[in-house]
């Protein structure tokens, strides 16, 4: 550890409250890590958490800052609810107004986090089938004939009266300039709301909330929410709706389309979780954030005899890749990298005095990695125009597509000279999982029947039977006002004991490798005899781990599988189907939650969301905005409660479709056969 840094955050540190590490997380090697950046005088999140507490104000929702006659904070106080609610702010925003607005221009940041990943990828893309890049390559020609018709571009073409496939790289070529179109469209609405079931884009098209192009709807959003401007909380949550659509069934969805194209389809892959799966003898780097265009490369230098003689040369046995975070969720779904950690643990994989490079991009990337890197050896690299440090130890690296292969190989190459820097300080808690990540659409009918007899119809002939209750997805962030991890899991365990099918992203999904939750024996433990059944019937686990954050939109269209494979559904909103963010922290979150919600979908968040300061816009979003869409907000303090009002709402929806009576096994004959192929 460099002294002089080493003396100042002993300083700092002997001045504030320490977190305890047993209540701070629920993982052995998260508090093991606590405990040691405590001994060395370190600070993190977990001990800020202890000094700083939140607003009480803020956490209603209803504190204005839009102009500078304020900042204008209007507290739910004991007797407001004794007569007329006659809180204004200075120009007379009612609560309502004001916890509407800052609910608005959560959707609109986190939509444009979402988004703007998608705009990177798509420009990458672009640069691929215009023949700029040359490291990057269409992986999966089928992904691409597959989203083409969402773009309305054809892959074959008439010629001399007979129907011929057009060239791959024609179809490339006009799918990327169609889908960077997307963001900035003068007309029309977005082209993938057609992949949603027909229902939902009736209701979307009779209240109005078709997105138009993605930017537009930011920039809607925070044109109204300005100082006098829209001020019916119910007016500013329609243009939510129609923004949150232009992020779920928009630029995330096309993200991961366009990923899938260049890098390839994620396949079930095992790998390893967790800090233990740094390794001293190697040189260890971590990726971490949200977008794969870099950490693909990395990957690919990482691998190269090239990069591993030059660790060798060094001393080190070798290159250990990590990721945190989605970025990492990327690389371990198509490559099985292992990742490192939780967003929480990003400070703590540099504590143990083993990373050698960690490389950032954007979203989630804290601003202290820099302070901690200062007290070791390691390289922080920034990447990305749009995040950059200012603290001097940070070293900046644009990463730029036109040069990927070789702006990668300068990345590894700094990491694998800064091995011979470390110093004594080296621990490496040697606690790692075992798990089973990578499943998506295609992969998930493959396993429920194979190669020539998958279909969805299997997973939903076992909902109507009762063997699986309904799905439960399980996603987001952690956040540092809970004990880590533990809402995830202990909510995963609740709901799988009681047949619900998790379907995971994110940090969630990190959390659910940690603890164990993402292999096949999970289900001879953990899950209710239905679910296990089936689990071990097709050698799945309870638990799916479908990606990033960005990666949601696969349940999304998982769910309209369902809804294409026949059965007593028609919409999103009928199925027994819910969503949930336990220890959610992130104005992406807000944004996910409001376009899963506005596809019709029961959505639940841990702990609070920042509107109970408004009780009338708080009853708007858990209660009559179902009327609209089907889909409704929720909250619970607790992860039991959260399982218990899950597991309600899917019992209500098993009801409501007559299958709420588990039905007897019934071998099938050839007439049942054919009648399930004409539906």
């Amino acid at each position: 550890m460099a002294e002089e840094a080493k003396e100042k955050v002993v300083k700092v540190a002997k001045e504030k409250k320490l977190a305890d590490p047993v209540a701070a997380s629920i993982d052995l090697a998260t508090q093991i890590m606590i405990k040691r950046a405590q001994e060395l005088g370190i600070d993190t999140v977990f001990d800020r958490a202890e000094n700083m507490k939140p607003c009480n104000i803020g956490i209603q929702g209803t504190c204005c800052k839009v102009c500078a006659m304020g900042p204008c904070r209007l507290p739910l106080t004991k007797s407001a609810g004794d007569g007329p609610d006659e809180r204004k702010g200075l120009c007379g925003a009612t609560a309502n107004t004001i916890a509407a607005r800052n609910f608005a221009r959560m959707v609109a940041a986190g939509t444009s986090a979402h988004s703007d990943h998608g705009r990177t990828v798509a420009e990458v893309f672009l640069s691929v089938a215009r023949k700029e890049s040359h490291d990057y390559k269409i992986k999966d020609p089928l992904r691409l004939l597959q989203i083409a018709p969402c773009f309305d571009v054809a892959t074959t073409v008439e010629v001399d009266g007979q129907t011929v496939d057009r060239e791959i790289d024609e179809i490339a070529l006009e799918v990327a300039e169609k889908a960077i179109a997307e963001w900035g469209k003068p007309e029309g609405t977005l082209s993938y709301l057609k992949r949603a079931p027909q229902p939902l884009q009736d209701k979307w098209k009779k209240h109005g909330v078709e997105p138009r192009a993605i930017d537009r709807e930011v920039v809607d959003i925070m044109h109204r929410t300005t100082m006098g401007v829209d001020q019916d909380y119910k007016n500013i949550v329609k243009q939510c709706t129609r923004a949150s659509l232009a992020d779920g069934w928009g630029g995330a969805m096309m993200a991961t389309d366009l990923q899938d194209v260049m890098f390839g389809r994620p396949t079930p892959i095992q790998s390893e979780v967790n800090l233990g799966i740094m390794k001293q003898d190697h040189v260890n780097i971590l990726i971490h954030g949200h977008e794969p265009v870099l950490s693909e490369m990395i990957v690919a230098a990482s691998q190269s005899k090239e990069m591993i003689d030059h660790a060798k040369s060094v001393g080190a046995k070798g290159i250990q890749l990590g990721g945190i975070c989605c970025t990492g969720n990327e690389i371990l779904q198509r490559h099985g990298v292992p990742p490192a950690g939780t967003f929480l643990q990003q400070e703590l994989a540099i504590i143990t005095g083993a990373c050698d490079a960690m490389v950032v991009d954007v979203q989630c990337v804290f601003q202290n990695l820099a302070n901690v890197a200062k007290c070791f050896h390691t390289k922080l690299i920034t990447t990305h125009p749009m995040a950059k440090m200012e603290q001097e130890n940070v070293i900046h690296i644009e990463f730029d597509e036109h040069h990927a292969m070789e702006d990668a190989k300068r990345i590894v190459r700094m990491a694998i000279d800064n091995f011979k820097n470390r110093g004594a300080e080296v621990m490496i808690p040697k606690i790692k999982s075992t798990q089973i990540a990578g499943f998506g659409v295609e992969s998930i009918e493959y396993h429920l029947g194979g190669t020539f007899r998958g279909s969805y119809y299997t997973l939903n002939d076992n909902i109507i039977n009762g063997r699986i209750r309904g799905l439960g997805a399980v996603v987001g962030c952690n956040n540092a006002r809970t004990q880590h991890n533990n809402f995830h899991i202990t909510l995963v365990k609740e709901l799988i004991k009681n047949d619900v099918l998790v379907l995971t992203t994110g940090c969630a999904g990190i959390a659910c490798g940690m603890h164990g939750m993402l292999t096949p024996e999970t289900a001879g433990v953990y899950c209710g005899p239905g679910l296990k059944e089936v689990c071990e019937t097709v050698g799945i686990p309870p638990v799916l781990h479908l990606g990033s954050c960005v990666d949601n939109t696969r349940i999304l269209l998982a769910a309209t599988e369902m809804i294409k494979a026949g059965g007593p559904w028609k919409d999103l909103c009928d199925i027994p189907a819910v969503g949930a963010a336990p220890e959610w922290m992130s104005e992406k979150a807000i944004a996910i939650g409001q376009y899963v919600v506005s596809s019709g979908i029961y959505t639940i968040f841990g702990g609070y969301l920042p509107i109970d300061g408004a009780p009338e816009f708080r009853n708007y979003l858990f209660n009559e905005i179902e009327k609209l869409y089907g889909g409704r907000w929720d909250v619970a303090e607790t992860p039991i409660e959260m399982a218990q009002k899950m597991i309600a709402q899917i019992d209500k929806k098993r009801k409501e479709l007559g299958i709420d009576k588990a039905r007897d096994r019934v071998l099938m004959d050839m007439a049942d056969r054919q009648k399930l192929e004409a539906m």
